[in-house]
């Protein structure tokens, strides 16, 4: 998948396109769905894939201009690119969502953007889709211009689970519980956090655990507490299991993020490797300790309960290879 950062980086050869617009968050079914429609398109049309997204994403632009907190965030940057990728889109167009873009008509943002930036021949979007200056476009406006301008535009009804509209809002609300299951339904997999393991306090080893450390950079959507886990990285296609806590270390008084993830009977050297953890199961909030021997004993039950956890999925995997 090529990505395209900026209107000014589309060249010549990026015209002729089909083209679905969304913030793609968190990839669940409904965006499945959506993306499947493309590469249809992609296929009738004989012509590439573009999906487009926006970076910060509207919400967060408009919170920050009225001094309020943005929703939390399902995947990062980082995380959606790469669930855009494992769709199979040809191309990604991140447009920074700015006060120049905000400011865009529906038209304006049709003619400027799709038309004469991308030559987009067909654009599917989800039905409720709203774009332009004070949300102004909607399907109907890309219908209308459409015909104008020679695009066919389509909507896409939601998907439904279990009688309830399968959409961001409603999987942050699963997450913030958090209901691993329900969240699991929503994404059809299990909840994965993609980072790059960094550099951090060695309070993991000094304690008897270490623990891989991925930066958490915007407010997170899943709740904060401790989740047996399953980690991947190139060389661990299988993934390896381990104990993971998400949160702000408020034993320490920090107050950044972080996710910190121990993983079981493994050594080895893993700074700047990309890797996604993957929520298997919630096993207690986040809590403060008076001490950091209090710490050390709980951790050390923590991983005990993770381990418990994936006992009967190892036995079973063995009975089953």
């Amino acid at each position: 998948m090529e990505l395209i950062r900026g209107l000014h980086n589309l060249v010549p050869r990026h015209r002729g396109c089909v083209v679905s617009i969304g913030n793609f968050d968190g990839m669940h079914r409904g965006h499945q769905a959506l993306l499947r429609r493309l590469q249809q398109l992609s296929q009738d049309y004989g012509l590439p894939s573009t999906a487009i997204i926006f970076e910060p994403t509207p919400r967060e632009f408009f919170a920050l201009a009225a001094d309020t907190a943005p929703p939390p965030r399902i995947a990062g940057f980082r995380g959606k690119v790469r669930a855009l990728q494992r769709a199979g889109i040809d191309r990604l167009l991140c447009l920074r969502f700015d006060r120049a873009l905000a400011s865009l008509s529906g038209e304006a943002f049709i003619r400027q953007i799709l038309v004469e930036g991308l030559g987009a021949r067909a654009i599917v979007v989800g039905d409720d889709f709203r774009f332009g200056q004070r949300r102004g476009g909607d399907l109907a406006l890309l219908q209308q211009q459409g015909a104008l301008l020679g695009f066919a535009a389509e909507g896409l009804g939601g998907v439904q689970i279990e009688g309830e509209r399968c959409s961001s809002t409603a999987l942050r609300q699963a997450l913030a519980i958090p209901d691993l299951e329900q969240v699991a339904r929503m994404l059809d997999r299990k909840f994965r956090v993609l980072g790059r393991v960094r550099g951090g306090l060695r309070l993991g080893r000094k304690l008897g655990m270490p623990t891989a450390n991925l930066a958490i950079r915007h407010r997170h959507a899943l709740a904060h507490g401790v989740y047996a886990v399953r980690a991947y990285w190139r060389e661990q296609p299988q993934g390896m299991p381990g104990v993971a806590s998400l949160g702000v270390r408020p034993t320490l008084n920090l107050t950044a993020p972080v996710l910190e993830t121990h993983l079981f009977d493994f050594s080895g050297n893993l700074y700047g490797v990309e890797m996604e953890i993957e929520f298997c199961k919630f096993l207690r909030p986040q809590l403060k300790f008076e001490s950091m021997d209090e710490l050390a004993a709980q951790m050390q039950a923590d991983g005990d309960n993770a381990r418990e956890y994936f006992k009967p999925l190892q036995n079973h995997s063995r009975m089953t290879t």
